[in-house]
C-alpha cells in the first residue's frame, strides 16, 4: 500500500535583518529574500524520501543515482546571475 507523508508547516515567516542585505546583494542572493511562499507537494516529497540512501547521500532513481547540489539550488532560485554560475 502506498502511503503519502502528511505535510505540517510551522512558522515559514521570518524577519530579515536589514544589515545583511548589502552582503546578500553583493553575492547575488538579494532576490532570495523575496521568497515567502512555496507549495509543498507531499506525494513528491514521499517519493524522494523512499529513494534516499543515507549511506551515499544520494537518491537512487530508475536512471541512476543523483544528488542535489548548491549549484542546483542556485539555478532553481534564479540566482545564477552572479559569481561563477552562468
Amino acid at each position: 500500500e502506498y502511503r503519502v507523508l502528511r505535510a505540517c508547516v510551522h512558522g515559514l515567516s521570518y524577519l530579515l535583518d536589514k544589515c545583511i542585505l548589502p552582503y546578500l546583494d553583493a553575492e547575488g542572493f538579494g532576490t532570495s529574500t523575496l521568497i515567502r511562499m512555496f507549495e509543498l507537494r507531499a506525494n513528491l516529497i514521499t517519493a524522494f524520501v523512499e529513494r534516499w540512501h543515507p549511506e551515499t547521500c544520494t537518491f537512487h532513481l530508475p536512471f541512476g543515482e543523483c544528488t542535489i547540489t548548491l549549484e542546483d539550488i542556485v539555478l532553481q532560485l534564479g540566482l545564477c546571475y552572479g559569481h561563477g554560475f552562468k
